[in-house]
């Protein structure tokens, strides 16, 4: 079938995901909002989440304009395309609606979700497809968003002049542009996950060690003067900074394997016609996965009374059933398009699906009271804080093996899947790295389903604390308690399935660098710039498209017999650790006054003893106004640093330094985010009040408070950032490509 018939799929898709998002979002409005004073509780959070992320984006704004008109300066010059400063914006302008619209129907959705649980009869099941199907709003603004301007801006290069060529050329500079708009994403998303995670740990924090350790409230007790800005920080932290971060590792996984099919194609002088059946195929399964999704939502139900494994079966239902229609509807697309080796590309989308699943399945037995992790650290809370914290840290760093070894053995498949051997060839390289990039893009197929998941926790978690603010009752609680336990859960598990999708799109994203540079070359060489690695100019762009791998990096020195790889490599690792340290810090910084100002509240005999009410529009104040200055730095680095490395180091030390930071990142990544999933449900188990353990307010209790409050700036703000710190530095050296190669040359 014609690829250019089946393209029309990719804009029906996303009009399909958006109008479901639509359905469900004024379906749940339609949803009882409870008494006048669950009315008044979930006021108070939407207008801090609304006020924090109008503030967030005047300070990106800012930054945006500045970096576009970078982009502009380096298009005028030649280093770049003139399209790319609109790209850039539009790319940042949609991963920050996606972000918005989930966040909006997140703080509608908490209140409804806790009067639903009301019902003694099917309380249980209501409240969980609430909380679903609202999740679901995000899962399917970000992907009908994303094929939205994928197909957009397709459509506006391929057929307005703005690319000049024919013939495969033509679809390798296309492609290559329409990857710079995921910078415009990935910069976006990540002031989004720092800005929100510094908000919603520093309230977290003060919250939880004045509140539960120093007066033993309950959780979410109305006398608490940060319960209000914790339950703003879950929404703008893991609603709408998660939405930004997966919006840019869709569209990104999406973008690089179309760029590296064309250059596979290319690099094995194929036709137009097949350069167009590999452009096309991850966009169109990306489509077929969107549509596919909504079915899955559909699925999720449960029963009263369910226990967190059936809880869980009800999620991993609907998105099981979506992954293997996916799988199947993959085979027939590849074979439609007519690719000649379809089954081969089939296998690697299905092996990005099973290592997506399988990471999933890892993070949800380190991070849930279900299995013998978590069990494990919460016996460790019989003896104190200390080893609450050890224990932590040792099952966090255990649990990076599985991941890291899925990963592995997930990327030789895909590569030899896609390549059909082993043998280093500058076909077989290609097409190999088409492969690692296309199962990416089977990952994130499910990812409307997956990350309604993800959305469902904060959402649960809000309805808990609107319950307990607005005082429905243990029984009530109780059920808001199932639906939050297993919100940590689904949280830690998309955590996880975020950071494996960002390893997978960092090395499609490293492989398309090379495409991006050779154009770049290319668009030099045109201009008869001579620089002195050449004996001569460096060759006009038609002959350096015909560059194959191997010439490329020998031009290059990109080996890792040359130093500025190696130190590259160093730099790249360091980086990690000195992002998490500065984002850790800023959240200590802020918790430190959030804390004080707890306290300084509860001095007041009336605030403690509920005779007056606590001042919460304060402690919202303090955490908006520590994540618009702490978010600044560490969003800076990933900018800088890639841009810097080049000007010292060139393109040898910005390889270096890509792969640094993606095999440093991720293991960090890993690390984090589930020792900090299992400290959160290890305190979760003690509540439960199982019968080794004391139940809260108690000296076993409270040791699993510090060990959570650790963990809190672990797995929602340090962890999760670092799989877009990744993805950014490599889309930043994409953009940037034309500079590297001056300042290498030079």
């Amino acid at each position: 079938m014609d690829p250019q018939t089946l393209f029309w799929l990719v804009p029906a898709a996303s009009l399909i995901a958006l109008l479901f998002a639509a359905i469900f979002f004024f379906n749940m409005k339609k949803a009882d909002e409870g008494t006048d004073r669950m009315k008044e509780i979930a006021g108070y959070v939407r207008e801090g989440a609304m006020a924090y992320l109008k503030q967030q984006y005047k300070v990106v704004a800012i930054f945006f304009a500045i970096i576009a008109v970078v982009f502009g300066v380096m298009a005028y010059f030649g280093l770049q395309n003139n399209i790319v400063p609109v790209a850039f914006l539009t790319g940042g302008i949609f991963s920050g609606l996606a972000g918005f619209i989930g966040m909006k129907t997140a703080t509608y959705a908490s209140g409804r979700v806790a009067e639903a649980c009301r019902d003694e009869h099917d309380g249980l099941n209501r409240g969980l497809k609430l909380a679903f199907r609202s999740g679901a709003v995000l899962g399917l603004t970000v992907v009908g968003f994303g094929l939205l301007d994928i197909s957009a801006w397709y459509l506006i290069l391929d057929n307005t002049g703005l690319v000049q060529g024919e013939g495969v050329s033509k679809l390798v500079e296309i492609t290559t542009i329409m990857l710079t708009f995921g910078m415009g994403a990935s910069l976006q998303a990540l002031f989004a996950r720092v800005g929100g995670g510094i908000y919603t740990k520093a309230a977290d924090v003060g919250a939880d060690l004045v509140g539960k350790t120093e007066f033993h409230f309950n959780e979410d007790d109305p006398r608490n003067p940060a319960t209000i800005a914790d339950n703003v920080g879950d929404n703008v932290g893991d609603v709408a900074g998660m939405g930004a971060d997966l919006y840019e590792s869709y569209a990104g996984s999406i973008l690089a394997s179309a760029a590296l099919g064309a250059a596979a194609v290319a690099a094995a002088h194929g036709t137009y016609d097949q350069g167009m059946q590999m452009v096309m195929a991850p966009m169109i399964i990306g489509a077929v996965g969107a549509i596919l999704s909504v079915l899955g939502i559909f699925i999720v139900r449960t029963k009263q009374g369910a226990t967190q494994s059936q809880l869980m079966a009800a999620l991993n239902r609907g998105i099981n059933f979506s992954g293997v229609l996916i799988a199947l509807a993959a085979a027939g697309v590849l074979y439609l398009l007519g690719i000649e080796n379809w089954l081969g590309l089939w296998g690697s989308i299905v092996i990005g699906l099973v290592v997506g699943i399988l990471i999933g399945k890892v993070t949800e037995y380190y991070t849930s009271f279900e299995y013998k992790p978590v069990k494990f650290i919460a016996e460790n809370a019989t003896t104190g804080p200390a080893t609450v914290i050890i224990s932590g840290i040792g099952v966090g760093m255990i649990s990076t093996c599985w991941p890291v070894l899925f990963i592995v053995a997930g990327t030789i498949g895909a590569y030899l899947c896609a390549a059909g051997g082993l043998e280093f060839s500058s076909a077989n390289l290609s097409m190999g790295l088409y492969g690692i990039g296309i199962a990416a893009v089977g990952m994130l197929s499910t990812l409307g389903l997956t990350l309604a998941t993800d959305a469902y926790g904060p959402i649960s978690d809000n309805a808990g604390g609107n319950a307990e603010m607005s005082g429905l009752g243990e029984s009530v609680r109780s059920r808001t308690d199932a639906l939050d336990a297993l919100g940590n859960t689904t949280a830690a598990t998309g955590k996880g399935f975020a950071i494996g999708s960002a390893a997978l799109t960092a090395l499609a994203l490293l492989a398309s660098y090379i495409e991006e540079l050779k154009i770049a070359a290319g668009r030099l060489g045109d201009a008869d710039i001579t620089l002195s690695l050449f004996s001569g100019p460096i060759g006009k762009g038609a002959e350096v498209a015909t560059w194959d791998i191997a010439t490329f990096m020998n031009k290059f020195e990109v080996t890792l017999m040359n130093p500025k790889v190696l130190l590259g490599i160093f730099i790249g690792a360091m980086l990690s650790f000195l992002f998490c340290g500065l984002t850790m810090n800023a959240v200590g910084r802020a918790a430190k006054r959030m804390v004080e100002e707890v306290r300084s509240q509860l001095a007041d005999k009336d605030v403690l003893e509920g005779r007056k009410k606590a001042d919460y529009a304060r402690c919202v104040g303090i955490s908006t106004q520590g994540a618009q200055r702490e978010m600044i730095i560490p969003s800076l680095i990933a900018v800088v640093v890639p841009i810097l490395t080049g000007l010292f180091m060139g393109v040898a030390g910005v390889f270096g330094l890509l792969a640094g930071g993606l095999a440093g990142g991720f293991v960090l990544a890993v690390f984090m985010a589930n020792s900090g999933g299992a400290w959160d449900n290890a305190k979760k188990f003690i509540e439960t009040g199982d019968a080794a353990f004391c139940g809260k307010h108690t000296p076993i209790h409270d040791a699993s408070v510090v060990g959570d409050t650790v963990g809190d700036p672990f797995k929602d703000t340090s962890g999760p950032s670092l799989n877009i710190l990744i993805k950014l530095m490599s889309m930043v050296s994409i953009v940037t490509a034309g500079l590297n190669i001056v300042f290498s040359l030079l």
